[in-house]
């Protein structure tokens, strides 16, 4: 498994603008499936946006859609999540995963589930507070 580092996180205004880095560890132009997703206290994990980091083919769930981007530098092994117009209802841990090498991003359902079989390496969170 690779290792995974989120940085990027902390205190933000509300309307505020952060972004998010996921760096991994390995060989630089790594082509694989990196998703973000967060957990608020006491809410389920819930997967925010994925890019294929080949193509950049990227998705988004419809909380993120419009607001955040998610985009890749395949040089420095790294994955960003751009948050825009931030809400206090973003306030959670931001986790990224990621994928089996070469392997497409699963569909939405199924990356909903983050089965370890999809998504075998984590980061271990950084946190956002919108307040």
């Amino acid at each position: 498994h690779v290792q995974l580092v989120e940085s990027g996180g902390g205190l933000v205004q509300p309307g505020g603008s952060p972004t998010l880095s996921c760096s991994s560890s390995g060989p630089t132009y790594r082509v694989g499936c990196v998703a973000w997703f967060r957990q608020s206290e006491g809410n389920e994990r819930e997967a925010v946006a994925s890019i294929y980091t080949g193509s950049g083919t990227s998705w988004y769930a419809g909380s993120a859609k419009g607001r955040f981007t998610i985009s890749r530098d395949l040089a420095k092994n790294t994955v960003y999540l751009q948050l825009n117009s931030t809400k206090p209802e973003d306030t959670a841990m931001y986790y990224c995963a990621t994928g089996v090498t070469n392997r497409a991003c699963p569909p939405p359902a199924l990356l909903a589930r983050a089965r370890p079989v999809d998504f075998p390496s984590w980061g271990q969170g950084t946190q956002v507070t919108v307040s």
